[in-house]
């Protein structure tokens, strides 16, 4: 495909198809593992194994931690304004042994300097057209890429879109297989498919709690869609984003929707520099607010980043929400 470099395999024997998401694996060289071939935001790219990985932002980082990768990186890119979620990380040891290239936002020139060979991140939250920082820019400079699957939708002239969990599963598999620890992969995904299904079997019966997703903004909120995390993890814990039909990651709405929704609920993402307790404060006091449920009876829920973003904590924030939404008999 345009913009990815497609390697030579000369001891090719045969091809395996491998267990999910329609890579294909070559056998094994004299020289060590052999490229392996992934579908990724529509396009299929060949990757021999990364040797100076960098991944950006949470998303990312935690993904490879989880997969225990942590070892086999170069660095991570990390926004200072996530600080207090990597602090409170269950990787905070990983976070610490693993160097912060940069505390901005995702750059062609930090990846350059850190001779990356491997990037991961998301369309238009890391890699990034007004940027300067694409898959097809950074092939032109020899550094190879992945995206989350989860950004797909919006990537290319062909878009590709996968439901939030889904996404998850296949980014967690297909670095897997990138990095050659299928096996891990395939236990971590297995572990979180069960935990998922738990929770969808016992999601109350009625109607679900009406939720709002609040990141930030005073004039217009910042909230997720119908293809961000959160709204997947809304509905594992038997709760509906009210912006669940938008289909995007994260936007901009404005106020009028939500005091239409009358949420029950709002679920405040803790991140940014603003603290969560003031973002809280700004909710309880807007008089357009007043009279939702949420508001009148005190139904505020912090959401941590970690758990906000795709990622491996996707399930433990659902799960940690369904118990919050059962303890107000919702």
């Amino acid at each position: 495909m345009s913009g990815h470099r497609f390697l030579a395999v000369p001891t090719l024997v045969a091809c395996l198809l491998a267990t999910a998401c329609g890579a294909e694996v070559a056998e094994r060289s004299a020289e060590g593992p052999a490229p392996v071939t992934i579908d990724n935001c529509g396009q299929s790219i060949t990757y021999p194994v990364p040797q100076r990985a960098v991944a950006y932002d949470m998303s990312s980082t935690e993904k490879m931690f989880a997969l225990g990768l942590a070892d086999r990186m170069r660095g991570i890119v990390m926004p200072s304004t996530a600080d207090p979620a990597v602090a409170r990380s269950p990787w905070a040891a990983d976070y610490r042994a693993v160097e912060t290239l940069s505390t901005d936002v995702l750059s062609r020139e930090v990846v350059v300097d850190a001779e990356a060979d491997w990037v991961l991140a998301g369309w238009n939250s890391g890699f990034s057209e007004a940027r300067g920082i694409t898959p097809q820019l950074l092939n032109e400079v020899g550094i190879q890429s992945y995206q989350h699957t989860e950004s797909c939708f919006n990537y290319g002239d062909n878009p590709v879109r996968v439901p939030p969990l889904e996404a998850l599963y296949t980014d967690l598999t297909q670095i897997g297989q990138i990095f050659r620890v299928e096996d891990r992969a395939r236990q971590l995904v297995a572990d979180l498919r069960e935990r998922a299904d738990v929770l969808r079997a016992n999601r109350p019966e009625g109607t679900p709690a009406r939720v709002f997703i609040y990141d930030s903004g005073t004039d217009q909120p910042f909230t997720s869609g119908g293809q961000g995390a959160p709204d997947a993890l809304v509905s594992l814990a038997g709760g509906r984003n009210i912006f669940t039909e938008l289909p995007q990651r994260w936007t901009t709405v404005s106020w009028e929707p939500v005091v239409d929704a009358a949420p029950e609920v709002i679920a405040v993402v803790d991140y940014g520099d603003q603290p969560v307790e003031d973002k809280i404060e700004f909710l309880k006091s807007s008089p357009s607010l007043a009279s939702s449920p949420a508001v009148r009876n005190g139904h505020f829920y912090v959401l941590d980043y970690g758990q906000a973003v795709s990622g491996p904590r996707n399930i433990e924030g659902a799960e940690q929400f369904a118990k919050y939404l059962r303890s107000i008999g919702r």
